[in-house]
């Protein structure tokens, strides 16, 4: 633990050069080309074999360790956003219109630190550790892509970690949950048909629009009068497309929303609850409609037999008290992905500072991070490898 922490501190420097490297040169998903190669430079660099998945973008280093045992994986996203950037600060984005609005530049260089740090250990390494810099995240791709490819494989993995910044709790917490974190992340599209026609002449019409209204404001009754109010669910319309003119009444209102939720049992329940709700709202104006409902990501839920770890972990990193127990968000992560494969934890990386003002949520374009979090992200996730490696 002494040497974890003595190279947290000699890589800080390093760290923080990375991480504003990466900061102004976001890219968006399945574009991360010059993120991958300055991880592959940063790794091999160090010696650290790469592991080649057959992917344009994305890199995964694989640490040996001195004796035989299982492969534990860590995880960093490497994608960011198209929003740009209002922060005023010397490594502000460089790209107009693109941000790592959502921390995914922390990950990197929390998980290139990890690498970096178990690479000098691994001589006491009892197995394995993959690091898994992936893109895609934003778009929910990623990991499907690398799964698909085989990163939980050749060596398989018998458990993952990563983590995610968090401006709810300051540099030296982390968050450990036990269970659901974040939510299950469903796609909705929604097609109203109606009768064409004059503005002026509704009554000649079916209108789509006013239907597809109706059906948008009956939907949040799934959440308030079909499900406990003690299960957490969200269905939200998010665009609404329709008509060329202002006095024509179009024949057809396009949606896309999206669904959050936690239970399983819920989940399997929601595309008969959304399809009987915008059934019988557009029914009511002689409008048809028709549902598509795309299963995208499940939740976050992490292992229970992994929580005494991650907790042993966060306070041997950051002292104790520091391990928090956060409220879980609607927020999705393909992160999940993984834990079907194998035993996960999730955490979350306090990355806030009030007085520097970085306050703003995810995706926001003043979204920022205090640099502290960078050697203790990477510290926590280094650390969960070797306990993990101890367990299993």
């Amino acid at each position: 633990m002494k040497r974890i922490q003595e190279l947290m501190k000699e890589l800080e420097p390093r760290l923080v050069e990375f991480r504003r490297d990466l900061h102004m040169h976001p890219e968006l998903s399945m574009k991360e080309f010059r993120t991958t190669e300055r991880v592959r430079e940063a790794l091999t660099e160090a010696g650290i074999e790469i592991l080649d998945l057959g992917t344009e973008v994305g890199v995964v280093g694989l640490i040996r360790g001195a004796t035989e045992g299982p492969t534990i994986a860590l995880r960093g996203d490497i994608d960011a956003l198209p929003i740009h950037e209002e922060n005023d600060v010397p490594y502000r984005s460089k790209t107009d219109g693109v941000m790592h609005a959502c921390g995914h530049d922390v990950h990197t260089t929390s998980l290139l630190g990890a690498g970096l740090i178990l690479n000098e250990l691994k001589e006491t390494l009892k197995g394995n550790v993959k690091l898994i810099f992936q893109p895609a995240e934003e778009i929910n791709e990623g990991a499907r892509l690398l799964i698909d490819h085989g990163v939980m494989e050749n060596p398989r993995v018998d458990a993952v970690f990563g983590l995610h910044t968090t401006p709810d709790y300051p540099a030296g917490q982390v968050a450990v949950k036990s269970g659901g974190l974040m939510a299950a992340v469903d796609t909705i599209r929604i097609e109203v048909k109606g009768v064409g026609g004059h503005g002026a002449i509704p009554d000649s019409t079916i209108d789509p629009v006013v239907a597809a209204c109706s059906m948008v404001s009956n939907l949040q009754s799934i959440v308030s009068r079909n499900i406990s109010p003690l299960d957490s669910v969200v269905v939200s319309i998010g665009t609404i497309n329709a008509g060329i003119a202002n006095n024509v009444i179009p024949e057809v209102v396009k949606l896309t929303g999206t669904a959050r939720s936690f239970e399983p049992s819920i989940r399997e329940k929601l595309p008969e609850m959304v399809k009987r709700v915008i059934d019988n709202s557009v029914q009511a104006f002689g409008a048809t409609a028709s549902l598509e409902y795309i299963y995208h990501l499940p939740p976050v839920y992490n292992n229970e037999s992994l929580v005494d770890l991650a907790t042993e972990v966060v306070e041997e990193i950051c002292g104790k008290g520091s391990a928090m127990d956060p409220r879980p968000s609607m927020g999705g992560e393909d992160f999940a992905l993984y834990m079907e494969k194998a035993p996960g934890f999730f955490y979350w990386l306090g990355t806030g500072n009030k007085e520097k003002g970085y306050t703003h949520k995810w995706h926001n374009p003043r979204y920022n991070t205090d640099e502290k979090a960078l050697p203790i992200g990477s510290g926590v996730l280094a650390l969960s490898a070797i306990k993990a490696l101890e367990r299993f």
